[in-house]
């Protein structure tokens, strides 16, 4: 016999099992994701993924029991051992089982699952935080707190609220029992006054049998009686923060050098507004000039030039000391280049970075896109990490490596 279960899944009862699984697979879900993050459009990083885990890595453990014992055995076609040799073990894995060819004897199946955008983007950010984070003014970012907002009558098995269920189902059956009860209370009150002869008492000990019954079919707890602890976020003002991003866009910036840089602060503004609330991002593009733009520009403008860095640099001070004091700001700073830069102008960034902006910025983080050898901007800021705990510079060289740096960048530091 074969059964299919076609109903709905309503009121998201499969959810619990879900929620479940993914934390149960998380490290073998987040290498997934890691691995397929560099292979996503620039216009689509926060959509749906399709994951594939190996299948392996989702089997239960079990025991058997072994053959024992010494066994001897004739193999047909033996043209390579004699009696006494010693066989090696095969390679695990089989030869190439599952979906992928292989000339080595080795090969997995895979479990394929789609997971929604929001568990997406949560596996892809967890663990992450701006760092250095201070309360200025209560005022704009806001993280939310999860409170106790009484019960409600649907919600996933885990917030069952086991005393309210139970009060709910005795109060149910009180009401739902009492009048039978004191129906069966009166017949069995005139069974009792009635003689052995009478006709009525067939009748009655039927209707008391079927008062009795009617008791019984009552349920102990039905999903009416269940109360679920229903939960509200609550607003926790924190600090106002603003995050600028500085992005290299000069002729040396070749098409694929550019898309590498813009995955970079794509993952970056995706991590920020799904972390925090109102924080602010301000835009800056720059070749031999520097420019503030909106983010359609700043992700999709063609205009290029030569290479003066210091002029992103010091956009960003005219547009903090503007808009932005840092006695009521948490300043943050990201900035993307191929590290080629004009002559005596990497001695500039070094000078304004040094003497003003990492006084200000609660971190600054620069990530050179290249895959020749470092320039002599990524020298000038190799001085800066040294000296300065709030600057953090890393290389990427491939589409592969911007996750990694990214998190590297962003993960949460440990409280001691």
């Amino acid at each position: 016999m074969q059964i299919i279960d076609r109903r709905l899944n309503q009121k998201n009862k499969s959810t619990v099992n879900r929620q479940r699984f993914l934390r149960r697979y998380r490290k073998q879900i987040k290498q997934a994701i890691t691995k397929q993050i560099s292979q996503r459009g620039v216009t689509d990083i926060d959509q749906n993924e399709s994951i594939s885990i190996p299948s392996k890595d989702i089997t239960e453990p079990t025991f058997r029991s072994g053959q024992g014992g010494v066994k001897e055995r004739v193999y047909p076609g033996n043209k390579e051992f004699t009696k006494g040799d010693r066989i090696r073990r095969p390679p695990p894995g089989g030869q190439g089982a599952g979906r992928r060819a292989s000339d080595k004897g080795e090969g997995e199946d895979d479990f394929s699952f789609e997971i929604s955008s929001d568990e997406y983007m949560e596996i892809l950010f967890e663990g992450l935080e701006l760092p250095n984070l201070k309360k200025n003014q209560l005022k704009k970012l806001v993280n939310y707190k999860p409170i106790r907002s009484g019960f409600n009558t649907d919600g996933t098995p885990s917030n069952i609220d086991i005393v309210r269920s139970l009060k709910g189902s005795l109060a149910r059956r009180i009401a739902s029992q009492s009048p039978l009860k004191a129906e069966l209370k009166q017949k069995e009150e005139e069974l009792e006054n009635l003689s052995e002869e009478d006709e009525k008492r067939i009748t009655l000990l039927e209707d008391i049998e079927s008062l009795k019954k009617r008791i019984k079919s009552i349920p102990y707890l039905d999903t009416y009686d269940l109360r679920y602890k229903n939960f509200d976020k609550l607003p926790q003002p924190t600090s106002s923060a603003v995050m600028f991003c500085l992005m290299d866009v000069s002729g040396s910036m070749d098409q694929q050098t550019k898309d590498m840089a813009k995955r970079f602060f794509i993952l970056l503004y995706m991590f920020l507004k799904r972390t925090y609330k109102d924080v602010e991002v301000v835009y800056i593009r720059h070749h031999t000039q520097a420019k503030e733009v909106d983010e359609q520009e700043f992700f999709y403008s063609q205009e290029t030039g030569g290479t003066i860095v210091s002029s992103a640099l010091k956009l960003m001070l005219e547009i903090q000391q503007d808009r932005y004091p840092a006695a009521d700001w948490n300043i943050y700073a990201a900035q993307a280049s191929d590290g080629d830069n004009w002559n005596d102008d990497s001695r500039i960034c070094h000078k304004l970075l040094s003497e003003k902006i990492l006084k200000l910025v609660r971190y600054y983080t620069y990530v050179e896109i290249t895959q020749r050898e470092p320039q002599n901007l990524w020298y000038e800021y190799l001085r800066l990490q040294d000296a300065n705990s709030n600057f953090a510079m890393q290389k990427i060289a491939e589409q592969k490596d911007i996750y990694p740096v990214f998190r590297e960048f962003f993960q949460k530091q440990s409280v001691k």
